[in-house]
């Protein structure tokens, strides 16, 4: 079970799409985290790594070695600034 509270103005935006299409609000709000979670991850765990990374307490390795370990040289197609159209 999930309550959340909305701005006054999504809350109305989303009552009147549930009104016209006779779905329920829960409906669009399952529909909307379902849509975009993945992304949300994405994005807040990428930005929690970068900080571990500024802080030293992560390390990165380069594109180029991480390939030469996967044995994914050959494979790879990276276009450089250079070559780019």
């Amino acid at each position: 079970m999930l309550a959340l509270r909305l701005p006054p103005d999504i809350e109305a935006r989303l009552d009147q799409l549930a009104k016209r299409t006779g779905r329920t609000k829960s409906f669009y709000a399952r529909e909307a985290i379902l849509e975009h979670l993945d992304d949300l991850e994405d994005a807040y765990l990428a930005e929690r790594e970068l900080e571990e990374v500024r802080a030293g307490r992560s390390t990165t390795i380069a594109l180029d070695e991480m390939l030469k370990t996967y044995g994914l040289e050959d494979r790879a197609v990276i276009a450089s600034p250079e070559k780019s159209p």
